[in-house]
């Protein structure tokens, strides 16, 4: 059987005064790929983002391989063998891209070397030694990402990394998590495009309003799209 890496089990998230997640559960198990799906608003960035500790004030459970790490700082909660890449990408502009690859530290055994980064992103190799700002915006989604498999992590916190991509990108992209799931990586994504996520994932998540309203496995996407374009418009 299956091991489970991630469970959350009602978890409210705020930032501030304001309540954003309502009593989240979910459950990733090793080596799956899986999706929150959602509208803007529905409380999936805050999801990934209550899993680091990176919100206001949270409560509830979460657990990574067993242990609970509610009430633990971020750093401590990175250690554990998490990555994140968020949506904004956080390029340093002034670095040359191997220097942004370069700078985060490990939080794990295991890290990917830059033969094997470069092997799987070329274009990162060609730009090595160009600035980060000087990439273009999907090189700058493959380096966010690529960043993140040079510690160690083993756990992939994924935020949009196809938004506003060219397609040639984006299935560049598709590669990579399948790559990376065919390395026994774990990889938690939120996505708005259901065409980018639905041959990748295993199973989904779909949220509304700070709830986890459906789980469905993969073979049930097609059985289920009428319910899909309900929630999300797809």
């Amino acid at each position: 059987m299956a091991e489970t890496l991630l469970q959350m089990k009602d978890v409210h998230a705020w930032y501030g005064e304001s309540h954003i997640l309502h009593g989240v559960n979910l459950t990733v198990m090793k080596g799956e790929v899986v999706t929150l799906l959602g509208r803007n608003g529905a409380g999936r960035t805050t999801t990934l983002k209550a899993i680091l500790g990176l919100v206001g004030r949270r409560n509830g459970s979460i657990r990574i391989e067993g242990a609970e790490t509610a009430a633990l700082p971020p750093h401590r909660i990175a250690h554990l063998g998490l990555g994140y890449c968020p949506e904004e990408r956080g390029i340093f502009t002034s670095l040359s891209c191997e220097e942004n690859l370069l700078l985060p530290p490990p939080v794990a055994d295991g890290g990917m070397g830059l033969d094997e980064i470069y092997a799987m992103f070329p274009n990162l190799k060609e730009r090595r030694m160009s600035p980060g700002g000087r990439l273009s915006g999907g090189e700058q989604q493959m380096l966010a990402v690529a960043r993140i498999l040079r510690t160690g992590a083993k756990l992939l916190l994924l935020d949009e990394i196809s938004e506003g991509l060219a397609p040639v990108i984006v299935q560049t992209l598709a590669r990579m998590i399948q790559q990376l799931r065919e390395r026994g990586f774990t990889i938690l994504m939120v996505e708005q495009n259901f065409r980018f996520a639905a041959p990748l994932a295993d199973r989904f998540y779909i949220m509304e309003r700070g709830l986890v309203h459906r789980e469905l496995g993969a073979a049930e996407l097609q059985d289920q799209m009428p319910l899909l374009h309900q929630l999300l418009g797809v």
